[in-house]
């Protein structure tokens, strides 16, 4: 029988968001009248006319107020849970390329029915990640669901505190992941990648070192660099530099602001018998290093570039929407001609069309042609309802340069 206090009603057009699939309620007058709730709570949503909709998880505080579970009514209890994850498991064995791989991700939020949840595997160890308080009270009883279904040897949390941006800079020493469950993992834990081993922290950081969702984006590259010359903008740890150089590259320049993330990717080269003083390192400034590199005349057959959705640096503030077209100008005179141009971006709110109108403006500025050979997303292991578009968040565009002719009639 349903308690009273649980239903909670949504305005026509949340209801009509709902109708069509999207698991979110974002706060506004009509979640303003609702009673007071807890945190964790499940509740069920019903239109104007008291017509059920959605069971969902309650998260009063946070601009997403309401999360979907199910579009039938239902208990988040040991055997809802369980379901859920022994769905997101199946799904990766039948469907997820992860042959020589022991970091992927189990539960994608959304993707699999757990919004504001992900869940990632870092060889014996497993990752939670909340981006929603309203799972905080399911903890302990995900923790042991996952202990039976997985075994790990350990299952740690890290958590997403507010204002990342801010914290971005200056978070590579602090301790932002606890160990639930298990035995502690060493501060450097080796996993694999497409046959390759990476170190990843999963205490120290925002971020473990390693982002999962560009596997297969990594394994496209190693099949484009053999004996070029690869210039990697905004390196973090190294992952592209080290696939790029361990699938033959001639020489690949890794470039990152942070003296600490090069350490690291010197390690990450170090951890798969790589010489990385065969390699160039150069900590600054994206934009005024692709300057002094022009200066110098250096030219690259690949230039790939992957930042942040926004970072700061002493000498420039970067943000995907406005500072890719920049960031592309100044890159392209240092691409020889029918070099590759590789631009990737994980901003959710810039989407693929906006996007590639990135690109052309800074292909405009630069005064050359970018053809788009290749266009990818996430691998298997990151899944989105089609109800979702803001679950197709990341961007990996190949791009072909030609340079522009200048057609002497028109002089």
């Amino acid at each position: 029988m349903k308690t009273p206090n649980t239903a909670r009603t949504v305005g026509p057009e949340t209801a009509r968001m709902l109708e069509l699939g999207h698991p979110w309620v974002v706060a506004d007058a009509y979640t303003r009248k609702w009673p007071a709730g807890i945190s964790g709570q499940t509740v069920e949503l019903c239109d104007s006319q008291s017509r059920f909709l959605a069971t969902a998880l309650l998260d009063p505080q946070d601009r997403i107020v309401a999360r979907v579970l199910d579009s039938m009514r239902i208990q988040l209890d040991r055997s809802w849970l369980t379901g859920k994850l022994r769905s997101a498991i199946e799904l990766r064995r039948c469907h997820a390329d992860l042959n020589d791989t022991t970091a992927y991700r189990i539960v994608n939020a959304e993707g699999d029915g757990l919004p504001g949840l992900t869940i990632d595997r870092y060889g014996d160890y497993l990752m939670l990640q909340l981006y929603s308080s309203a799972w905080r009270p399911h903890l302990k009883l995900m923790t042991q669901i996952l202990q039976e279904l997985l075994s790990p040897r350990g299952i740690y949390e890290k958590s997403r505190p507010q204002k990342t941006r801010e914290l971005e800079a200056v978070s590579d020493s602090k301790s932002y992941g606890r160990l639930l469950a298990g035995t502690a993992a060493p501060p450097r834990l080796e996993v694999l990648e497409n046959g390759l081993t990476f170190l990843v922290s999963l205490e120290q950081g925002l971020n473990t070192g390693l982002f999962l969702d560009q596997r297969r984006n990594r394994r496209d590259l190693m099949g484009r660099v053999k004996g070029k010359q690869v210039l990697n903008l905004f390196s973090y740890t190294g992952a592209f530099s080290v696939a790029a150089a361990g699938a033959g590259a001639g020489q690949v320049t890794s470039v990152d602001a942070s003296a600490g993330y090069s350490d690291w990717a010197r390690s990450n080269f170090t951890a798969n018998r790589l010489n990385h003083k065969q390699h160039e390192f150069i900590v600054g400034d994206c934009l005024a290093v692709l300057g002094k590199l022009a200066q110098n005349g250096k030219r690259f057959d690949l230039i790939l570039m992957d930042p942040p959705s926004f970072s700061t640096t002493a000498q420039s503030r970067f943000t995907t929407r406005g500072g890719t077209s920049d960031l592309v100008a100044a890159a392209l005179p240092l691409l020889a001609n029918n070099g590759l141009m590789i631009a990737s971006s994980n901003h959710q709110k810039v989407d693929t069309a906006d996007y590639l109108k990135e690109l052309r403006r800074g292909a405009l500025q630069a005064h050359c042609d970018l053809r788009v050979i290749s266009l990818l997303g996430q691998p298997e292991d990151f899944p989105y309802p089609v109800t979702f578009p803001e679950g197709r968040y990341l961007k990996y565009a190949v791009c072909v340069k030609s340079e522009q002719v200048t057609d002497k009639k028109k002089q």
